[in-house]
């Protein structure tokens, strides 16, 4: 018994070497091309559609105000991702752009103790509709069917309508200012705009689901200190929007993920029928 498993063992050692031999000169390479291993992820780009709710409040001063979250169900935007390798070898990184629609506001409410409501223009709730273009730094970690990602950058927005009411008189936009803006009023917002999500994908398809915002917000929804009202010469008085988008989205890739390009498939093709120093030695 020990006789035989040794013939065998003996066989395929030497059997191994001669088959390696009768193989076509450049197989071994190509055998190793298939094998199951994706590699580094591409310097790939994608489109897509988000939509979701906000909730929305405002960074105020004095900024004792009782507040409650603002719910509105309609955002929406169109984003183009770009993903590159920081210095050729780093694939964690790239940027989006893109062009959004959505809401900021406030909602007031009465304080327990003092039974005080913070009104602004006499109203106690507020939505404004706005447009944004966020410029974002593009953070991702991918694996398989499953990504990582974080995002955050600039953002510029512009204000087109707004509707004020207060919940003790059930006023609507059925007067100025309530429908309208007026002097003082800021239709430009401008600031951090960031935030965190996953995404499952099937190439080339991917299904973000992200939470981001307003990390921070410069544009004011009236111009400073231009109320005038009691305490104005003591506090340097501004309200300044905060919002968070909980998003779901549908992105299709315009180049591969993993694996090689059309333009490297290509190149290898022209290699190999060509030569590599062909164009060199002419």
């Amino acid at each position: 018994m020990n006789s035989r498993l040794l013939a065998i063992m003996l066989a395929l050692c030497m059997g191994a070497p001669l088959a390696a031999q009768e193989l076509p000169a450049g197989l071994e390479l190509d055998t190793l091309a298939v094998l199951p291993s994706r590699g580094m992820v591409n310097d790939y780009s994608m489109i897509g559609v988000n939509f979701g709710p906000t909730i929305s409040r405002m960074v105020t001063n004095p900024s004792g105000y009782k507040q409650g979250w603002l719910y509105n169900p309609w955002y929406f935007s169109v984003t183009y991702i770009k993903n590159m390798k920081m210095f050729d070898f780093l694939p964690y990184f790239g940027y989006q752009v893109g062009l959004a629609y959505g809401h900021e506001g406030y909602r007031f409410t009465e304080n327990e103790k003092s039974h005080y409501k913070h009104r602004i223009d006499g109203y106690s709730q507020a939505s404004y509709s706005v447009v944004e273009v966020p410029f974002l730094i593009h953070g991702h970690f991918d694996a398989s069917h499953f990504k990582f990602m974080l995002n955050a950058g600039p953002y510029l927005g512009y204000r087109l309508s707004v509707k004020r009411w207060d919940e003790a008189s059930g006023n609507t936009a059925s007067h100025a200012p309530a429908g309208d803006f007026i002097d003082h009023d800021r239709r430009w917002d401008y600031g951090i705009y960031g935030g965190a999500g996953f995404a499952i994908v099937f190439d080339p398809v991917e299904f973000h689901f992200n939470a981001i915002g307003h990390v921070w917000s410069w544009g004011s929804i009236y111009a400073p200190n231009s109320n005038p009202e009691p305490y104005t010469k003591y506090y340097y008085r501004f309200a300044y929007p905060m919002d968070l988008n909980f998003t779901f989205g549908i992105y299709f890739q315009l180049s591969k993920r993993y694996g090689r390009t059309s333009a490297q498939l290509r190149r290898q093709a022209y290699d190999i029928v060509y030569g590599e120093d062909n164009g060199k030695d002419r």
